[in-house]
C-alpha cells in the first residue's frame, strides 16, 4: 500500500516560459530549465523563505510592434500620396510646356509665311503688326522652340 501512496505523491511544480506556475503528475517538457522546476520526485521541495527566483526575461520581440507598424503605414501612404502629387504636377506642367510649344510653333510658322498677325490693344481696337513686331515676336517665338526640343 505505502508503495501506491509514493506514486500518487509523485507532482511536479515549475514556471513555465511565460512566467505562469505549472502543476501536473507528469514531468516538464525538456525546454523547461531545471533552474524553473520548483518541485520534482527526487529533488528538495520549493522552499518559500529562500531568496525570491528571478523573473523569466520576457520573450525577444521578433519584430515591430502594432503601433510601429501602423506609424510605418501611415508614412508610407503619406509619402505615397506626395509621389503622386508630385507626378500630377510634373505630367500637367508637361502638357502645358507641350501646348505652349504648339502655340509658338503655329505663330512661328505664320510669321515666317508673311501672314498678317492682327493683335488688340487696351482699348480694345485691332491692329495689325508691324515688320519691327514681328521681327521681335519671331524672335521671342525661337526663344521658348530652344526650350522645346
Amino acid at each position: 500500500m505505502l508503495l501506491f501512496v509514493s506514486a500518487a505523491h509523485a507532482q511536479y511544480l515549475w514556471i513555465d516560459e511565460k512566467g505562469v506556475k505549472q502543476l501536473s503528475d507528469r514531468p516538464p517538457p525538456p525546454s523547461v530549465p531545471d533552474k524553473r522546476i520548483l518541485k520534482a520526485p527526487g529533488k528538495a521541495s520549493f522552499n518559500p523563505d529562500a531568496a525570491p527566483m528571478e523573473e523569466p526575461a520576457a520573450p525577444a520581440r521578433s519584430g515591430p510592434t502594432l503601433a510601429e507598424r501602423n506609424a510605418d503605414y501611415n508614412r508610407r501612404q503619406s509619402e505615397a500620396a506626395q509621389a503622386a502629387g508630385k507626378a500630377a504636377d510634373e505630367a500637367r506642367q508637361r502638357a502645358e510646356t507641350a501646348a505652349n510649344c504648339d502655340i509658338t510653333k503655329k505663330n512661328q510658322q505664320a510669321i515666317s509665311d508673311g501672314i498678317r498677325i492682327a493683335n488688340y490693344d487696351k482699348n480694345g481696337e485691332r491692329y495689325f503688326l508691324s515688320d519691327a513686331e514681328k521681327a521681335e515676336q519671331e524672335k521671342n517665338n525661337r526663344k521658348v522652340l530652344a526650350g522645346c526640343k
